[in-house]
């Protein structure tokens, strides 16, 4: 019995001693990227559905001198089309909408051409073709963009990028008018209708969208960094006019609020799970020889039989990304206030450490170059709005935002 219990406590102290050495050498890695009187980053890493790594590096705030904590409050991009596309699901099935119907239903002063043409799922698949609202905004009279004047740049315009539903177009103007369409139906704003349908039940306290002029709690500063010499410059809301935006990027979420988030869809408590399965499933393919596809707010990779759902975020100086692997149970989740790192490769190196399978993890930049248009479009900073997209016109993330 002795050998038995020795034998137990011997291959027990190994194994913790090997996780202690992996952590070791991811928290390295960490440290060497995210420096502490830098921009940094929060990551989140559960494995087995348990946390094995929480930690936060860097500085929320380059002149307070704030650390990222679990509790700052980060603007997360483009995972926020994960929260739009489930209150579009949550919609339909209550009955107050069908994923079939067409834009001019809602917008009944939309262009008749591209109104009846354009559908709900086609917005959320981002398959519609929809004009990008960049170039067809009056900035002279514009500060701080909203989706209504996402509406606005668009809702006379009678030619798309191609026929709806013939191709795949990242698309954020598609998802400011889903958001609108979540406004007409519900009677309240984007914004109370994710906090009394997602925040407050998942005790997501201090999780907002963002609103000019209201205050966010415990939020970072977004940094825009030179990648040669690590000059910081603040670029938030401020210095871009369409970072204001909601239903496409609007969401300032902590790391603890996020997981509350994943808790809730991951094991249905408090949020419809068959909704959220709905959303991870494959619904428009993107590259038959990678097998990836987009759901509803999520990218969804089947490449080797192994499902993997994730999204990127980029907004001004703000990055994130949300990794998962269901059938394993294992996810990595960074938000990050600063513009030069790439996250993907980033998930990638966090994998090889942890002996993930990394093979099923098909990155976008991999696929596509700059003027690949059907797959890759533009983040909501563009040349004549931002002074950080020249700088990251190749970062593989900014099609993602």
């Amino acid at each position: 019995m002795k050998r038995v219990l020795l034998l137990i406590f011997s291959v027990s102290f190994s194994f913790l001693s090997f996780c202690q050495a992996k952590k070791n050498r991811l928290d390295s890695l960490l440290k060497t990227l995210y420096a502490d009187q830098q921009p940094g980053a929060f990551i989140t890493i559960e494995q087995k559905s348990k946390i094995i790594f929480k930690q936060g590096y860097g500085l929320a705030n380059l002149q307070t001198k704030e650390k990222i904590l679990s509790s700052t409050n980060l603007n997360i991009g483009s995972l926020t089309k994960q929260f739009t596309a489930y209150s579009i699901l949550l919609l339909a099935q209550q009955g107050r909408l069908s994923l079939n119907d067409k834009l001019a239903k809602y917008f009944p002063g939309f262009n008749p051409k591209t109104g009846n043409s354009i559908s709900i799922q086609q917005l959320l698949t981002h398959s519609s073709g929809i004009m990008d609202h960049y170039e067809h905004t009056d900035t002279s009279i514009v500060r701080h963009a909203t989706d209504k004047d996402v509406l606005e740049a668009v809702k006379n315009l009678g030619n798309t990028y191609f026929i709806p539903g013939s191709h795949y177009r990242y698309s954020n103007t598609a998802y400011c008018l889903l958001a609108l369409i979540i406004e007409k139906l519900s009677g309240i704003s984007y914004n109370d209708f994710i906090r009394k349908n997602i925040f407050e039940p998942l005790g997501m306290k201090h999780s907002a969208v963002l609103k000019i002029g209201s205050p966010i709690y415990q939020p970072a500063i977004g940094y825009d960094i030179n990648g040669n010499e690590k000059e910081s410059h603040q670029l938030d809301a401020d210095q871009s006019i369409f970072f204001s935006t909601e239903g496409d990027g609007g969401i300032y979420t902590s790391m603890d609020d996020y997981l509350k988030w994943c808790n809730a869809w991951q094991t249905g408590i408090k949020l419809n799970k068959a909704l959220i399965q709905q959303a991870q499933s494959a619904r428009f393919l993107i590259d038959s020889a990678n097998q990836l596809s987009y759901g509803y707010g999520w990218f969804v990779s089947e490449k080797n039989k192994e499902k993997i759902v994730y999204h990127t975020g980029s907004n001004g100086g703000f990055r994130a990304i949300a990794f998962f692997i269901p059938s394993q149970h294992y996810s990595v989740v960074i938000f990050s206030n600063r513009t030069d790192i790439n996250l993907e490769d980033l998930v990638q190196e966090i994998n090889k450490l942890l002996h993930v399978n990394n093979k099923s993890f098909t990155k976008i930049e991999s696929l596509v170059s700059f003027t690949d248009w059907p797959i890759f479009a533009p983040c909501k900073e563009i040349p004549l709005f931002s002074t950080s997209f020249k700088k990251n016109w190749n970062a593989s993330d900014m099609a993602l935002n």
